[in-house]
């Protein structure tokens, strides 16, 4: 059994009523002509460590998920795609942009 989140509503005598979930539909997945993603440095709340992070990729998490795998596999080092991002440990930034622009995916160095 799954659980709702029913706030402000206790009881409903009408019949045809139903809840209104604020859940987003998952986006279809982009090709990659038209992605533009941009691959951050960042090291704030991870101890010290530097991670190369992946964002704006618009897509199901599925698709996501399969696009940090391949990504990992290249740079030889872990990661996780984790709420719309992909992190990869170490910096990896430029190894990462080329192999996205191999890809067809547009790239933007940002932060760090």
């Amino acid at each position: 059994m799954t659980s709702k989140k029913r706030e402000g509503i206790v009881y409903s005598t009408n019949p045809e009523f139903k809840y209104n979930s604020d859940a987003l539909p998952e986006a279809n997945t982009l090709i990659p002509e038209k992605q533009l993603l941009y691959v951050w440095l960042d090291s704030k709340k991870r101890k010290g460590k530097t991670v190369t992070l992946i964002k704006g990729f618009i897509g199901t998490k599925q698709d996501l998920e399969s696009l940090a795998g391949e990504v990992k596999r290249h740079c030889g080092t872990g990661g996780a795609a984790k709420d719309g991002e992909i992190l990869i440990q170490g910096d990896c930034r430029e190894k990462i942009i080329t192999f996205l622009v191999g890809r067809g995916y547009k790239t933007k160095k940002a932060g760090g």
